[in-house]
């Protein structure tokens, strides 16, 4: 197995001073990084780990092969780049701030809300104006649930569910992703006016997929699972589950690029709750900046999730609110692009008090500053 290299920001938070008189300000201003590790690892065993500052950079990667200093020297960049505003039809999505996605599940069966939008088309678009009106950058409008365990679905039911609610969202002007891994369903969804693909099997699942996107110019949101075929859970096997989702993500990355799909068209998603167990979710929402040096936004989902009740006596899903926030704030701290919720009003909420405090014209700054 080829040796690969992966820097991981260690520190996270608002100095903007570290201990060598260096900070780095991540993916566009997002968050703030004041100490890297720079890690090599080869056959899924770590082999090397150094700990420096923004400064120490370059000598931690003089010293390694050409290809490791190569590819330690494209993440350094990646972890540091703004990324370019999506422009979806009549709607722009911004990424110098984190956005809220707003979930439509019109499915019988999903975890949290199945059942709520099914066969109700005014229902579910009145639930999807809400969210809009609440502050979601877009609505991810699914037909099928992916919790584990869940029945197969029929295409043709898939694409029945979902494609009325997009084409009367899109006559309205809303910002659309579908969330399918099946290519007849994205065909279609694409079709009624979706503007975004978001496959949880990463374009696994079905060989047309990638042919679909590339050709269509839509953007695509490629997300972690480990299983294949029908059952995403499957095999969690991990060696280090936060870095083996990082080359999990790469290698789709790359082949999503292999296919023909823009580079700025990829987001990264990483799979929170599918195939892993609680500690490991907890252990990839605390290295999410890690996934900045991959160079693609990154959208985050956690909602409701069964980590949360695994953390609080069982809350059933319909109870995880307040967990469900503390997460998706932990995930802008980290720099994540899109958060993905069922709990719109909320969360937005708790990002514009977030965003207020870390407004330099609200708070002086300066007065926080060891250093000065």
């Amino acid at each position: 197995m080829t040796a690969r290299i992966y820097i991981r920001p260690i520190a996270l938070g608002e100095s903007q001073q570290s201990d060598d008189g260096e900070a780095v300000r991540l993916v566009g201003g997002l968050s703030v990084a004041t100490r890297f590790a720079v890690i090599v690892r080869k056959t899924g065993k770590i082999v090397s780990r150094r700990v420096v500052g923004a400064s120490g950079i370059a000598a931690a990667l003089s010293g390694l092969p050409d290809a490791l200093a190569e590819e330690g020297t494209r993440q350094w960049q990646a972890l540091r780049r703004a990324h370019a505003p999506l422009v979806l039809g009549a709607r722009t999505l911004r990424f110098d701030q984190p956005l809220v996605m707003g979930i439509l599940n019109v499915t019988p069966d999903s975890f949290s809300d199945g059942g709520q939008f099914l066969d109700k088309p005014d229902v579910a678009l009145d639930h999807a104006h809400a969210m809009l009106e609440a502050g979601a950058a877009l609505i991810d409008v699914g037909g099928e649930s992916t919790r584990p365990n869940a029945a197969a679905v029929w295409e043709g039911d898939e694409a029945r569910r979902v494609v009325p609610v997009i084409e009367r969202l899109a006559a309205s002007g809303a910002a659309i992703s579908i969330d399918s891994r099946r290519s007849t369903v994205i065909e279609a969804a694409l079709a009624a006016g979706a503007h975004i693909v978001n496959d949880v099997s990463a374009l696994r699942h079905d060989a047309r997929t990638a042919e679909i996107v590339a050709r269509s110019g839509a953007p695509v949101v490629l997300m972690h699972a480990p299983g294949n075929a029908e059952d995403l859970h499957a095999e969690g096997d991990y060696a280090d589950v936060v870095l083996d989702v990082f080359d999990g993500l790469r290698d789709r990355r790359d082949a999503a690029l292999a296919a023909g799909i823009a580079r700025e068209k990829i987001l990264l998603d990483p799979g929170i709750g599918f195939g892993k167990t609680l500690a490991e979710n907890l252990a990839l929402v605390n290295a999410l900046a890690l996934f900045h040096a991959l160079g693609q936004p990154l959208l985050f989902g956690a909602s409701r999730k069964r980590m949360i009740g695994a953390l609080s006596n069982e809350a059933p899903a319909h109870k995880r609110l307040g967990g469900s926030i503390m997460l998706a704030i932990q995930a802008a701290q980290a720099g994540a692009h899109v958060i993905r919720v069922h709990d719109v009003p909320e969360t937005v909420q708790a990002l514009h008090v977030w965003r207020g405090l870390r407004d330099a014209a609200l708070t002086d700054f300066s007065q926080l500053n060891l250093s000065v």
